[in-house]
C-alpha cells in the first residue's frame, strides 16, 4: 500500500494530466494520523475490532479537535476548486425566487408561508376579511445565522391559540411554544424534551404530545427508546402534564402518537416497536372515564385511523393488504374481524387524505402520481386531472370546508399550487413560481432496468433535452431503498443547477421503499438488503451500457438510509463510480441500535445480537467494517453534521477513518462536517447552498473538469 506522508494541512497539487480531453486534476491529500484503539468486541465467538470507537463519544475535546483538523483539510482542499465561487453564485441566483405555501383556514385568519428568495427559513403570514398579509411568525427572528427552525404549527379548535415546536441546531429534540394569536405573544414557560412528536389539540383545552426521558449522557448520540404520550394542559406547568401512554419496563415502544379526531371525540394512541408496525388504541371522550379501547394489540401492520363519523370509524391499513385499503368500523366492536371495505385494496400503493367531507385516493402507478375523489361509502366522484405525470401532494382541509388545495411538481417542473372545488373538481391554478429555469429545454423518461435476480425496476433520467449519449455526461445516480419510502418525482434548485451543466439527475426506485407496497419494502429489509445494493448497481450499469455516462463520469449519492447504500456500494464495487457522496450515512451496521432511536430500525437492518447468522449478514457489508487495503476507492466527500441525532456522526468519523488509513492511490478522501446543523430537516438555505456548492464542485473536479461543464466548448 501506498503510505501517505502525515502532515496537517499540506497539500500536493498535481495538474496536466490528460483523460479523454478532459484535464485530470490530482490532489494529493496528506491526511492527519487518526488514533487507533484496541477496542475488541465479541458476537458469537467471533471478536471485531473496532479501532475508531473513541470517535463515537461527541462530548470528548479530542473528537472536537479530530473533528476541527478534518473540517481545515477539506475546506483547503475545496478552495482549490477553480470554478467554486462561480458554482455558488449560479446556486444562489436560482435559489432566489418566491416561493409560496398553501393556504389554510384557523379561526378568523388564512394563513399561508412565503420565502422571499434565500431568507434561511420560511416566514408565515396571514390576512382576514380582505386585507392585506401580514408577518405571523417569522423563524428568521428566532436566531442570527438560522440555524433555530420551526417543526409543527397546531392551533387550537377555534384557531385563537397556537402551539409551535422549535429545534435548535437542526436537532430532533425540540420545544414547544404557546402562543396568543392574537396577539403574537408566547403566554406560557416552554415544554422541553419533545422529540418525534405531533401536536393534537384537544378542544381549546391542551394539547398532547410525546416525548422521551432526557438520556445518561450525550443528548445527541445516547439511546432514547422509551417514548411516551402526555396532555399538557393550558395554564399548568409541564411537571403536572399527565402521562397518558408509555415508559412501562417490560414493553419499549418507542414511538407513540397521540392523535385527537377533528370532531374532538376520540384520542386515537399509536404505539411502535420500530419504524413499521404499529398497535393501535382508541379513548372515547363522550363516555367520562372511558378505558383505551384495542383495536390491534400487535404490530403486524401499518394502521391507523383517518377519520370518523360519529361511532364509525375509517382506517388506513395494509394488514392482509400489502398495498393498503380503507375499512370501516363501529367503536362498538373495532376490531380487525368486522372491518368492511371501503375502499379496496388494488395493484397500486394508496395514500390517502381527506377534505370536505370526501377521501382523496392518492396512487402511486410505478412512482408516478394518480388521484381519485371518494365518497365515504367508497362510491367513487371522479379521477382528478392532473397537470401531467408527476407528484401531486395535499388535497387535505377540514370536513366542513368546500376547497382545498394541492401541489403538483417532478423533476424538471418547480411545485405549482393548484386550488381544487371538492364539489364540482373544478381545478384551477393558485400560484406558479417565477424561476430563472427553463423547464422545456428538459426531458424526464422513466426507463425500467433489470436487477441481478431479474426483478424489473424502474428508475427516472432527467437531462437537458439534445443529451448526446457518448458515455462522457457527468451523472449523479441518486438512491434511497429502505423503510418503506418512497422515492418520487418532485423539483429540486440543486439538481437544476446540475443539470444546466449539462449532467444527468437518475433515481432507480429500488427495493426497500415504499413504491409498490409492503412487498417491495420487505425485499429490502434484513437478509435481503443486499437486493438494494444490487438494484443501484444495476441501474449504474444501465447508465453506463446505454451510453449516458462512464464510470469515469458517474457519481453516487444517497443520504441517512441512502448513505449506507453508498458507503455498502462502493465497498463492494469500487470501480463502478468515480465519485462517492455518502451523506449522514448509517455505516456501522455493527453498532447503530446503540445510539439514539437506532433500535428503532430494526425492522429494517435486523441487529448482530439477533442470530448469528443476521450478524454475519450485517458485517458482511457494513461499509466501516468493509474497507480493505490495498483498493483504491471512488474519490469520496462524506458529508454529515454535528448536531445530527437522528444518524450520529460517529458512523461517518469511523468510515471516513478506515478509508483515509486503508485507501490507496490519489482519489481523495474527505468528510465535511456542518456545525449546528442536524440530520437535515430545518436546514437554513444559506448552509445548504454552501454544502451543494461544495458536493458539486467535488464531483465535478475530480470527474476532471477544470472549468464548468457547461464553458466547455462542444
Amino acid at each position: 500500500m501506498k503510505k501517505i506522508i502525515i502532515s496537517l494541512l499540506a497539500l500536493i497539487i498535481i495538474v496536466g494530466c490528460k483523460k479523454d480531453n478532459v484535464e485530470k486534476n490530482a490532489v494529493i491529500v496528506n491526511y492527519p494520523k487518526t488514533k487507533s484503539v484496541n477496542t475488541i468486541d465479541t458476537y458469537f465467538g467471533i471478536k471485531v475490532k473496532d479501532p475508531y470507537r473513541w470517535l463515537e463519544d461527541d462530548r470528548s475535546e479530542e473528537t472536537k479537535v479530530w473533528v476541527k483538523t478534518q473540517n481545515n483539510i477539506t475546506h483547503k482542499y475545496l478552495e482549490h476548486i477553480p470554478f467554486r465561487k462561480e458554482l455558488k453564485e449560479r446556486l444562489s441566483n436560482l435559489w432566489n425566487y418566491e416561493k409560496v405555501g398553501a393556504p389554510f383556514i384557523e379561526g378568523e385568519y388564512t394563513y399561508f408561508s412565503k420565502n422571499n428568495g434565500l431568507q434561511n427559513q420560511n416566514v408565515y403570514y396571514r390576512k382576514k376579511n380582505g386585507e392585506d398579509a401580514e408577518v405571523f411568525l417569522d423563524p428568521n427572528t428566532f436566531s442570527k445565522n438560522g440555524t433555530i427552525s420551526l417543526g409543527n404549527l397546531s392551533f387550537s379548535k377555534d384557531g385563537k391559540t397556537l402551539a409551535y415546536s422549535i429545534s435548535e441546531s437542526g436537532s430532533d429534540w425540540q420545544k414547544i411554544m404557546v402562543m396568543n394569536v392574537e396577539s403574537k405573544t408566547v403566554i406560557e414557560d416552554t415544554i422541553v424534551n419533545v422529540k418525534f412528536s405531533p401536536i393534537s389539540w384537544y378542544k381549546n383545552e391542551g394539547f398532547y404530545y410525546s416525548s422521551y426521558n432526557k438520556p445518561k449522557g450525550s443528548e445527541l448520540s445516547a439511546k432514547t427508546d422509551q417514548h411516551k404520550v402526555y396532555y399538557h394542559k393550558l395554564g399548568t406547568p409541564q411537571k403536572d402534564d399527565t402521562l397518558i401512554f408509555g415508559g412501562l419496563p417490560e414493553e419499549k415502544h418507542r414511538y407513540i402518537y397521540g392523535l385527537v379526531t377533528q370532531d374532538d371525540r376520540y384520542l386515537v394512541i399509536t404505539p411502535r416497536i420500530s419504524t413499521t408496525g404499529n398497535k393501535l388504541f382508541i379513548k372515547d371522550f363522550s363516555t367520562p372515564n372511558s378505558p383505551l379501547i384495542t383495536i390491534l394489540n400487535h404490530t403486524d401492520s401499518d394502521t391507523s385511523i383517518i377519520e370518523n363519523d360519529g361511532n364509525t370509524l375509517f382506517l388506513i391499513t395494509n394488514l392482509n393488504a400489502p398495498n393498503k385499503k380503507i375499512v370501516k368500523v363501529n367503536i362498538a366492536n373495532p376490531t380487525p374481524e368486522n372491518w368492511i371495505d371501503v375502499i379496496s385494496e388494488t395493484e397500486n400503493v394508496l395514500s390517502p387524505s381527506i377534505g370536505g367531507g370526501y377521501f382523496f385516493a392518492h396512487y402511486m402507478v410505478d412512482a408516478i402520481s394518480k388521484v381519485k375523489q371518494y365518497d365515504y361509502n367508497g362510491n367513487l366522484v371522479r379521477e382528478i386531472e392532473l397537470p401531467g405525470q408527476g407528484t401531486a401532494n395535499g388535497f387535505g382541509c377540514k370536513k366542513e370546508e368546500n376547497t382545498n388545495y394541492f401541489s403538483f411538481t417532478n423533476y424538471n417542473t418547480p411545485p405549482s399550487i393548484y386550488k381544487f372545488s371538492v364539489a364540482t373538481g373544478k381545478t384551477n391554478l393558485y400560484w406558479k413560481p417565477t424561476i430563472e429555469f427553463s423547464s422545456d429545454e428538459y426531458e424526464s423518461n422513466q426507463v425500467f432496468y433489470t436487477s441481478k435476480d431479474g426483478t424489473k425496476v424502474p428508475m427516472m433520467i432527467t437531462h437537458k433535452k439534445g443529451l448526446e449519449l457518448n458515455g462522457k455526461n457527468p451523472t449523479i445516480l441518486y438512491g434511497y431503498g429502505g423503510f418503506n419510502i418512497s422515492l418520487t418525482p418532485s423539483f429540486s434548485i440543486t439538481n437544476a443547477v446540475w443539470m444546466e451543466q449539462g449532467g444527468v439527475f437518475a433515481v432507480p426506485n429500488l427495493r426497500g421503499g415504499g413504491e409498490y407496497g409492503k412487498k417491495w419494502h420487505s425485499a429490502g429489509t434484513k437478509m435481503q438488503k443486499q437486493n438494494v445494493f444490487n438494484d443501484f448497481i444495476a441501474a449504474a450499469e444501465y447508465l453506463i451500457e446505454n451510453n449516458y455516462t462512464s464510470s469515469d463520469y458517474l457519481a453516487i449519492r444517497g443520504g441517512s438510509n441512502g448513505g449506507l447504500l453508498v458507503g455498502a456500494v462502493m465497498t463492494q464495487r469500487p470501480n463502478l463510480a468515480k465519485v462517492a457522496l455518502p451523506s449522514v450515512g448509517v455505516l456501522d451496521m455493527l453498532r447503530y441500535h446503540t445510539f439514539t432511536a437506532g433500535a428503532g430500525w430494526a425492522y429494517d437492518y435486523g441487529t448482530a445480537e439477533q442470530s448469528k447468522a443476521m450478524f454475519e449478514y450485517l458485517k458482511g457489508y457494513s461499509p466501516v467494517h468493509n474497507v480493505k487495503e490495498e483498493i483504491e476507492y471512488p474519490a469520496t466527500l462524506i458529508t454529515t453534521s454535528d448536531h445530527d441525532d437522528r444518524v450520529v456522526p460517529a458512523h461517518s468519523f469511523k468510515f471516513a477513518a478506515q478509508l483515509q488509513h486503508k485507501q490507496t492511490g490519489t482519489n481523495p478522501t474527505l468528510i465535511r462536517i456542518e456545525t449546528d446543523a442536524g440530520h437535515g430537516a430545518g436546514k437554513p438555505v444559506s448552509k445548504t447552498i454552501d454544502e451543494y456548492t461544495d458536493v458539486f464542485g467535488f464531483t465535478l473536479y475530480n470527474m476532471g473538469f477544470d472549468v464548468l461543464p457547461n464553458k466547455i466548448k462542444k
